[in-house]
């Protein structure tokens, strides 16, 4: 039986997620949070036939699996959805969905709750059909994507533990409805390097450690330039790195006791959080074997790891498929520069690809999603969820 996406429904559940507000708390102090967005989401998801289920990783942030359920026979997919935004400062009318030219305004209309309502789209459209499913279909609406990822997280140490199972996931952070299979990691470092305070006039005595953290800055130029000059990845380039902050120095006539430089590493397939640490102990090492009074510490702040499967891995082929007789081409197959929750279920042994709609205004002052490449989601979806999880199983029409 064919499967019916109504363009309507899925444009009015959008409305009012983006009218929901869900700014992240760890990113906006004193921010609503997920939990409003997540009594919208459970309701739409059992008025599109879903099981419902509500867990908290930390106390007033849920994230919720909505289940389809099979006949137990076949495979489980997840479509992976986070509802949590960034802040809104300098939009107009954040929580006002406005529809112009076939685009819907508003914080997270493209980042990403258009993808959450086109799984919720897929799976009423899957229910409303008479296609039998053999395995589950669930929608995992996640919370903190924006920040520390707590959602995925929690998820998957579930899995972990048996009480949740998925044999693969697709998670719909927005691509143009192009395929993603592979993106970019990024490593968060600190580097202090250490000095003796004086006063300014006692220059046998002051040693200053802003100085010292310029040797350490022109190393990293070095780096960047070496990094850069690297093939790098086929679809995602070279590697990357940023002094993102320094600060150092206690007042203009003494020398500063020390001085912090906060550094973002951007990595590409294969490289891993020993690669750079290895950098940053050489690059140190270096400037205090010319130097044996230089003195810094360093250490890893937060790391995520990069992404990447095979264009023809399970399902990848099923989404491939799906959105080739959807869009009446074979999809393009990118690589994107952004971090997403795929990494970790990847990482997690889960078989992942990434494939989301059409939009601009991620963390912008302008926002907007298209809605019909919300609704071709939602079809793509609708027919690679049918596709994986009847895999090995006779079809049958119920």
């Amino acid at each position: 039986m064919p499967i019916s996406v109504d363009s309507t429904h899925l444009t009015r559940s959008l409305a009012e997620l983006v009218a929901t507000n869900s700014i992240n708390p760890s990113l906006v102090p004193e921010a609503d949070g997920e939990a409003a967005i997540a009594d919208v989401t459970a309701r739409h998801m059992r008025e599109a036939g879903l099981q419902v289920e509500r867990y908290e990783p930390k106390p007033g942030r849920p994230s919720l699996i909505g289940r389809l359920v099979g006949t137990g026979q076949g495979p489980t997919l997840m479509l992976n959805a986070h509802y949590d935004t960034v802040g809104v400062e300098g939009m107009q009318a954040p929580f006002n969905p406005i529809i112009e030219n076939d685009r819907l305004y508003g914080r997270g209309s493209y980042d990403m709750k258009g993808s959450l309502a086109a799984c919720i789209e897929a799976t009423r459209a899957i229910a409303m059909s008479e296609q039998a499913l053999a395995g589950d279909v669930l929608i995992a609406a996640v919370a903190d994507e924006e920040y520390a990822s707590i959602g995925t997280a929690d998820l998957l140490v579930r899995r972990e533990r048996g009480e949740l199972d998925f044999d693969a996931a697709i998670v719909t952070e927005p691509t143009s409805l192009a395929l993603c299979v592979a993106h970019r990691g990024f490593t968060w470092l600190e580097i202090e390097t250490q000095g003796l305070a004086a006063h300014g006039s006692r220059y046998h005595i002051g040693v200053d450690a802003n100085i010292r953290m310029g040797r350490v800055l022109r190393e990293l130029e070095a780096l960047l330039s070496d990094l850069q000059a690297r093939p790098g990845h086929p679809l995602l380039g070279p590697p990357s790195l940023h002094a993102s902050m320094i600060e150092g120095g206690v007042g203009i006539s003494t020398y500063s006791p020390s001085c912090k430089l906060k550094i973002e590493r951007r990595t590409v397939p294969p490289e891993s959080q020993k690669t750079i640490e290895n950098e940053i102990v050489n690059l140190l090492d270096s400037l205090q074997d010319d130097d044996p009074n230089f003195e810094a510490t360093w250490k890893t702040s937060f790391h995520r790891d990069p992404f990447e499967t095979l264009p023809d891995a399970p399902i990848a082929r099923c989404v491939s498929t799906a959105a080739a007789g959807v869009l009446g081409k074979q999809p393009d197959v990118i690589g994107d520069s952004a971090w997403m929750d795929s990494a970790l279920t990847s990482e997690a042994g889960v078989d992942t690809v990434v494939i989301g709609p059409h939009g601009q205004g991620a963390h912008a002052a302008v926002e907007w999603v298209d809605i019909t490449s919300c609704v071709q989601l939602a079809e793509i979806l609708a027919h690679a969820a049918i596709d994986f999880c009847n895999q090995g199983v006779d079809r049958q029409i119920a």
